[in-house]
């Protein structure tokens, strides 16, 4: 049996925006690390679209107090909307995963949607690695705040 990596919310999360605000932007920002990883693998089949990278950045601003909650949902449509022009399932991904990263903002919970999404693009844009998915992962571990890896947390499916 084959088993994915996946990520969940923890114990200390109890139900959306539940967190306190210095958490809450942290989780977001993590989940903007994690899409930004992976975001080679967008750019470089679509070089001149840059909804993706807005937003990441979008969502990097949002944490620093300099774009408001409101303000993100267009950086999400518009991310989504690049996964739907995406050619290949990397793309598309990165894509959701930055959608979920801006999301974020909105709603904690999207930030463990962009993770796991940043992880299928690394598996899709690697097919032929079979520690794509574990790989992706394990550099997300090492970027998650330590006060965060109760929030939200790896885990792994049979497929």
């Amino acid at each position: 049996m084959e088993f994915a990596i996946w990520w969940e919310m923890g114990p200390e999360w109890n139900g959306d925006n539940s967190l306190d605000d210095e958490r809450h932007r942290a989780l977001a920002l993590w989940a903007a690390d994690c899409a930004e990883h992976v975001l080679q693998f967008f750019e470089g089949e679509r070089p001149d679209d840059d909804r993706p990278r807005d937003a990441i950045e979008a969502t990097r601003a949002w944490h620093r107090g300099e774009v408001a909650v409101g303000e993100t949902r267009a950086y999400a449509l518009a991310a989504q909307a690049a996964a739907r022009d995406a050619g290949t399932t990397a793309a598309s991904e990165v894509a959701r995963a930055a959608e979920h990263a801006v999301g974020a903002a909105e709603v904690d919970r999207h930030a463990k949607a962009a993770a796991n999404y940043a992880i299928k693009a690394a598996v899709a844009a690697n097919p032929r690695d079979e520690r794509a998915a574990e790989t992706e992962a394990n550099w997300q571990m090492g970027q998650l705040p330590s006060d965060l890896r109760a929030v939200v947390f790896l885990e792994e499916r049979a497929k």
